[in-house]
């Protein structure tokens, strides 16, 4: 009886063995089918998020520097710092704590000097931003 039982598992499992093909191409192409569609959806999505995170970068930058820019003015006497040059920019506004974002394209720069400023910057994503004496984060070079 024992026996018998052995025999009938031994040609369940040589049949199982032998039934056993794997997965055609079709269904292999349906797959890889599926996967791309999915990597179409995904990836301009995730790339609109950097370009927005980049902005987002510019814009709190230029709000630093608003702040680092009224710093300097108090310290000399009300007037703003007049330098169209951004590395100078920079680099007079650190002292007064401001710290450009490893994201910018190109640092903040001021437009205008004296009794009033405009700092814009450049985004990672290639977009315009300025900021003026009296006003918020703005899209666009200063003067538009």
């Amino acid at each position: 009886m024992i026996t018998a039982i052995h025999k009938s598992m031994a040609a369940k499992r040589d049949a199982l063995k032998n039934e056993d093909k794997g997965f055609t191409l079709i269904e292999l192409l349906v797959v890889v089918l599926i996967i791309g569609i999915l990597a179409a959806i995904a990836i301009p999505a995730f790339l609109g998020q950097q370009d927005q995170a980049r902005d987002g970068a510019a814009r709190s930058d230029l709000g630093n520097a608003k702040v680092a820019m009224v710093s300097y003015a108090t310290d000399n006497n009300g007037e703003y710092l007049a330098t169209s040059d951004a590395a100078a920019t920079s680099t007079a506004l650190a002292d007064y704590g401001y710290v450009a974002s490893d994201d910018l394209d190109a640092d903040v720069s001021v437009a205008t000097g004296g009794a009033e400023f405009c700092l814009q910057a450049t985004s990672g994503a290639g977009n315009p931003f300025h900021i003026n004496h009296d006003g918020g984060v703005e899209e666009g070079a200063c003067g538009s």
